[in-house]
């Protein structure tokens, strides 16, 4: 099945690059380093070196606490991160700078795979979330580089996609040295789907500790408009004008809307009366503020009273609420989470985020939180404690590690 897969792959190469191409025209990233992409590198190779595959923003940002714990206990290796998106890519020098190496991972060709893990040579890979390619596993085995898979989920959604091809998807899970399950739920998905060594770990998201810094400017940033907030966080095509086309007429409400990716920055503020990148200040008489920012969610979060969180009004899974929750925002999710089905329900049960049918409903519940002081300092306190309860993944995802490494 593999070889069928292959195949496949090879006929669609035209495709991939001029998808690259075609993405450059807004994200001129995608257009730097393309070798990289066949697995042609050339970056120092130092001699210790443990790999982390975070595919983009989200997981590169989840990998944090676990890159510095592995800074912390392993002194002597270097940490080469891996990622698929130009915006990823960009996220791990924010977060990062020079204290990792980052290159883009190569397609799943076999021979690409071979040409990184012998330029390489990984003592250990580490693998973020669900990204399970078949062929750079099979040379992961065969070059004797143990994988764990870290903070694993499997939606029911993703683990049927697996069973209709669980003759190549099964060979790859069992391939996995080791699978760091989220929840116990995602756990059982991973074992039906051919995973053998699973724990249940936690979510490395919750050991996330937002920026200070950033904190405290949106918390100033916030004094001074001097208005209700309501930040639309993260969103994804189509839910900016289904959440704006149902806000109310109150002059003073200010919704701050900032996009997922930066690739729709410009056609976004275009709805909006200012855009941060221009006027880091709204004007008095403005009434949607377009946050058109990299890496600066934490002070988004504390300059909103309430916050609904993106990707969750189209079946797209979500985004992470987790940072939302540990900034103190009150906050609002739609129908479509199953991407952070544990952290969402647990969210829900504790009081500190409130689940809706729609976009509609979503601004329906903002406007009654933003009259609502007491309801909203409630779930602020909530959404911080929830976090504070579930911290410690990062421990136990380090002990794995050690152990793969025989330390």
């Amino acid at each position: 099945m593999r070889a069928l897969y292959t195949v496949a792959l090879r006929l669609a190469l035209p495709f991939l690059v001029l998808r690259l191409w075609w993405r450059g025209r807004r994200e001129p990233g995608y257009r730097e380093s393309m070798s990289e992409r066949f697995g042609l590198y050339q970056v120092d190779r130092p001699e210790r070196l443990l790999w982390i595959h975070a595919v983009s923003v989200g997981e590169a940002r989840a990998a944090e606490p676990l890159v510095r714990a592995l800074n912390g206990a392993l002194p002597d290796h270097r940490i080469l991160i891996t990622c698929t998106t130009a915006a990823g890519r960009e996220t791990i020098k924010q977060v990062y700078g020079e204290a990792t190496l980052t290159v883009f991972l190569p397609y799943d060709f076999p021979e690409a795979a071979q040409a990184f893990l012998e330029y390489f040579r990984p003592r250990l890979a580490i693998v973020m979330e669900t990204e399970v390619w078949p062929n750079l596993l099979a040379r992961c085995a065969r070059y004797g580089v143990p994988v764990m898979l870290a903070n694993a989920r499997l939606s029911e959604r993703s683990a049927r996609g697996y069973r209709r091809w669980r003759a190549l998807a099964e060979p790859a899970f069992a391939s996995l040295a080791a699978v760091c399950a989220q929840s116990a739920a995602d756990a059982e998905r991973l074992r039906a789907a051919g995973a053998r060594s699973v724990e249940v770990t936690g979510n490395l998201k919750f050991d996330v500790t937002p920026d200070a810094g950033q904190l405290a400017a949106g918390a100033a940033w916030r004094k001074a408009v001097d208005r209700p907030v309501l930040l639309l966080a993260s969103t994804r095509e189509g839910e900016e004008s289904m959440l704006l086309a149902s806000r109310p007429a109150d002059a003073r409400l200010l919704v701050v809307v900032v996009p997922r990716h930066p690739r729709r920055f410009d056609a976004v503020a275009a709805m909006g009366d200012s855009r941060r990148s221009h006027q880091p200040m709204p004007a008095a008489e403005d009434r949607i503020h377009v946050g058109d920012s990299m890496g600066e969610m934490a002070f988004y979060y504390a300059a909103c009273d309430v916050a609904i969180i993106g990707g969750s009004f189209a079946p797209l899974g979500g985004q992470n609420l987790i940072e939302a929750l540990a900034a103190g925002a009150a906050v609002i999710v739609g129908p479509h989470m199953y991407n952070f089905a544990e952290a969402t329900e647990l969210a829900i049960q504790s009081g500190a985020a409130r689940q809706v049918g729609d976009a509609a409903a979503a601004v329906r519940t903002a406007l009654e939180l933003l009259a609502n002081q007491r309801e909203r300092q409630r779930m602020s306190e909530a959404g911080r404690n929830l976090w504070n309860q579930h911290r410690g993944a990062t421990a136990r995802h380090l002990a794995i590690c050690q152990r793969l490494l025989r330390l």
